[in-house]
């Protein structure tokens, strides 16, 4: 018998214990959720990416700077300062954005924020050689548009859902800009397919690329070796299908059925929105539109700045849903 009490004794003991403990890991548990609920809900602040860490691609250095003295040589190299002063506004705040992002999402660098490449992240150049580079009587001209664009949009930053979007821009749309599922695959709510007028303007707007089939064969089987093709065959090269915006979506050449993005990187095309013809001996690429096509458009935002329309109107054109940080 007093053994009987002796363990309900000993059991009561080990609950009275064990039971707090069970009862703060519950607590423990749920605080630790609140704190990533609440850590996901921390609103965006601007005021973390004031400064940045530019890598210097040619030589691996790292520079400390001030976010807007970084953009001054982002704009510059990215946008011709020839452009309307509302393009070169819009380009700054899309500038600013990206940088941002990249940021706040992690940086490809180990120790620095961003660096210098537009292959990588985006162009950027010193104002040594940005004013080298220009005819000496437009030098002053138009460093002070590039510091005017860059100032008067100081701390904006184009926000969806309160946070920074990846704000993906490029040279010309050729008249319409892509949805980035037929780019890179996926899709962001606020990067959608618009027209854009008057960008046949601009001398980036046509280009032509001209290979022999002896190249075109060579390029093929560098990627696929088993790429074979019957140049007497109608279909030897045809385009089978487009995108919503109008570029190439698919393109069978020979025996291999590719990408209109993959051919553009093939045979170093200025964009996926391009028409194909044999003729003799060559394969002529007629290509509208240059870079990608995702997000704004330059050329499209000096079009649509010299139709009267600012630098928030011509943001709101390219980004749907947007909103403007105050």
């Amino acid at each position: 018998m007093f053994k009987k009490i002796f363990k309900y004794i000993i059991f009561a003991v080990v609950v009275a214990i064990i039971l707090p403990f069970l009862a703060n890991k519950e607590k423990v548990q749920e605080t630790l959720s609140n704190e990533v609920i609440e850590e996901k809900s921390e609103p965006f602040n601007y005021g973390d990416y004031t400064t940045i860490n530019l890598l210097h691609t040619e030589d691996g250095s790292v520079e400390s700077l001030n976010l807007d003295d970084y953009l001054l040589g982002v704009v510059s190299a990215e946008m011709p300062a020839s452009f309307e002063l509302e393009a070169l506004k819009a380009q700054a705040v899309v500038a600013r954005t990206y940088t941002i992002y990249k940021i706040k999402n992690g940086s490809k660098h180990e120790n620095a924020s961003i660096c210098d490449s537009a292959l990588c992240c985006q162009a950027w150049i010193s104002k040594e050689n940005r004013l080298a580079r220009w005819e000496e009587s437009k030098r002053d001209e138009y460093w002070n548009k590039i510091v005017e664009a860059v100032e008067t949009t100081k701390g904006k930053v184009i926000l969806y859902q309160n946070e920074p979007i990846n704000a993906f821009f490029h040279s010309n749309s050729g008249g319409k800009t892509e949805s980035p599922e037929y780019v890179w695959g996926g899709s962001l709510p606020y990067l959608v397919s618009v027209e854009t007028s008057g960008e046949e303007a601009y001398s980036s707007y046509n280009s032509e690329v001209n290979i022999s089939k002896d190249e075109l064969v060579a390029k093929m089987l560098e990627k696929y070796s088993d790429f074979n093709i019957d140049f007497g065959s109608s279909d030897a090269v045809q385009i089978k299908e487009y995108t919503e915006a109008g570029r190439v979506k698919t393109i069978k050449i020979g025996n291999k059925n590719i990408s209109g993005v993959e051919a553009r990187t093939l045979f170093n095309l200025k964009s996926a929105k391009f028409s194909v013809e044999i003729i003799e001996n060559n394969i002529r690429f007629s290509v509208i539109g240059y870079g990608h096509g995702v997000g704004l458009s330059q050329t499209g935002s000096d079009s649509l700045a010299k139709q009267g329309k600012n630098y928030i109107e011509i943001i709101k054109h390219y980004y749907k849903d947007v909103e403007i940080s105050e």
